[in-house]
């Protein structure tokens, strides 16, 4: 989920309440499900994020969410906008893969070091998230008075031209370079082209940005160096491009939700495709339903009408009464427009409730003849689970969900491989990052990321999981087959293939089953030191020395050893 690094001095003072302590704030933020996750060196909260709520990304969104929970703010609260002097002109040229765009102009602001590095984040972080690392929507801001532009016939009203251009056309200087490129060199040349020149370098023409200067922005990749903005800009152009208009259209509401709460003044830009025109930002508010008993049934609380109202408008939100069916009362709720994870009535639901305080609520059991407790599949895992404790392991909680590049490539495996691991992975269909694009089909390679992301941690590093795990299987009524995984990994200066055996010889042992390691071969392992992991006669994984490459390629020093199992093995 995404970190943002945030100043708490900002932060009080954006909501008005200077007199918070560091404590005072992280308890409030964790109210609105903000976790506290350190601090930089600098003294700023590392803050993380549930991936739904992108309108937190920035400062202004957390500030402003506070201000809600605190009742300083209320209600549903739209930005004015003055009516568009700019218009954005798609050509048809602009290649099909990505054809829409947005934008707005902001004016009015006046941008210290700080604001600008908010904003510069604010856009990273969209473009990881909602914009899935520039692939579906990719955010530029330009200084405005840095470009120029007319409308023929329209004296009064400017334009830029968004359009596709043959690879080795116009040249442009981009951002952190001293000399002209084309779009082509900037791929392969430029750092940051180097990066992102994937997502467009199969296109037959490449997506370009005209002003009447000439090109000054080569999307999704990298903006041009004259229209760069600095804290001396005060008038922004911000134009966003992408595969699917929705998405780029709602970055864009939080991106000016954002400014205008740093002081700036939205302006709408028309947006003018060949079979039609549209304005934008769409600051429209949308508007769902949902029922007083829902909210009184999912929370377990008693509500009267006016105390939820006052719940909804603390939220951010407007509600009013309505009554349906049989004599039911109802709530008509505004959702204003930069909050892009409503998409159903328990979200409403579930804003009642943090405005309410999930802390102020009375646990209960329910009304039924039985007390749950635990199946016995459960108490076998936290068996096993316990054991790896015991064994010096430590435990991780790691998603279920990953990349292709992490679960197959960087591992050295191909789903078509004889090996444990080698599968065909349930794809996610709308994923909402390219981080998280399959189900794993094993559980090494999360370790694997555990120890990359904590390479300035002192050695050694044993870490177990025990997890879930799935391949496509057409056999199975769900076509996908279910398991529960066990890994672990040794990194250290010593790790052998004989240290992570004596770990798996004891784990057996303590739970009365018979161990083999006959030789194998599995393309994550070093060759002759790989064997399969056999639980009373019943191949169920593999162990071994991980190979040199897979090491380097999670820019690990030491060397590593590893193994994973069905859980079902250790059933006895």
């Amino acid at each position: 989920m995404p970190v943002v690094d945030v100043d708490p001095d900002e932060l009080r003072r954006m909501t008005g309440h200077e007199e918070k302590s560091d404590d005072e704030l992280k308890d409030d933020l964790f109210g609105l499900g903000i976790e506290f996750e350190g601090e930089t060196e600098d003294g700023e909260f590392q803050l993380e994020f549930e991936a739904d709520r992108l309108d937190r990304l920035s400062i202004a969104g957390i500030a402003r969410s506070l201000r809600y929970q605190y009742g300083d703010a209320r209600g549903v609260y739209v930005p004015e906008t003055n009516d568009a002097d700019w218009t954005i002109e798609v050509a048809e040229s602009v290649p099909e893969e990505r054809p829409y765009v947005t934008g707005a102009i902001v004016r009015g602001l006046d941008m210290d070091e700080g604001d600008l590095e908010a904003i510069i984040q604010l856009q990273e972080k969209l473009h990881a998230t909602m914009g899935r690392k520039r692939a579906k929507g990719a955010i530029g801001i330009h200084d405005l008075t840095m470009l120029k532009g007319t409308v023929a016939g329209r004296d009064h009203e400017k334009s830029i031209r968004y359009v596709g251009v043959e690879p080795e056309g116009d040249t442009f200087v981009p951002l952190d370079a001293d000399r002209a490129l084309t779009n082509a060199a900037v791929i392969e040349e430029h750092p940051v082209g180097q990066t992102y020149g994937d997502l467009v370098s199969e296109y037959d023409r490449y997506p370009a940005i005209y002003d009447d200067i000439g090109l000054f922005s080569f999307p999704p990749v990298i903006n041009g160096r004259r229209t760069e903005v600095s804290t001396k800009s005060h008038e922004l152009f911000i134009e966003m491009t992408g595969t699917d208009q929705w998405t780029i259209d709602k970055m864009l509401n939080v991106v000016c939700y954002a400014l205008d709460a740093r002081g700036g003044r939205v302006e709408e830009v028309e947006v003018t495709y060949p079979d039609g025109t549209v304005t934008r930002p769409d600051l429209t508010v949308d508007e769902k339903r949902v029922e007083h008993r829902q909210i009184e049934r999912t929370l377990g609380i008693d509500l009267d009408e006016d105390e939820a109202i006052d719940l909804f408008e603390r939220s951010g939100l407007d509600a009013e009464t309505e009554i349906v069916g049989d004599d039911e009362l109802a709530y008509d709720v505004s959702i204003p427009p930069y909050r892009v994870d409503v998409l159903h009535p328990v979200d409403l639901v579930d804003d009642v409730g943090r405005a309410y305080g999930f802390n102020n609520l009375t646990p209960r059991y329910p009304n039924v003849s039985t007390v749950g407790s635990r199946t016995e599949a459960a108490r076998h895992e936290e068996a096993v689970r316990n054991v790896l404790v015991g064994l010096g392991f430590d435990y991780m909680l790691n998603f279920n969900l990953t990349s292709e590049a992490e679960n197959f490539e960087r591992m050295r495996l191909d789903p078509g491989d004889d090996a444990v691991g080698a599968a065909r992975a349930p794809t996610i269909m709308e994923p909402y990052s390219q981080d998280f694009t399959i189900v794993r089909t094993w559980a090494l390679p999360s370790l694997l990321m555990v120890l990359e992301n904590n390479t300035h941690r002192e050695y050694p590093q044993d870490l177990a999981e025990i997890g879930f795990a799935a391949h496509v299987d057409e056999t199975t009524l769900t076509n996908v087959a279910e398991r529960r995984t066990v890994a672990a990994v040794l990194a250290r200066n010593d790790a052998s293939f004989e240290d992570a055996k004596g770990r798996l010889q004891a784990l057996a042992r303590n739970f009365g089953v018979d161990l083999a390691t006959p030789p194998t071969e599995h393309p994550s392992f070093i060759e002759g030191r790989a064997a399969d992991v056999v639980l009373d006669g019943d191949a169920v994984g593999v162990i071994g020395e991980l190979h040199p490459a897979v090491l380097v390629e999670h820019d690990l020093e030491v060397p590593a050893a590893g193994f994973e199992f069905r859980l079902d093995g250790l059933d006895g």
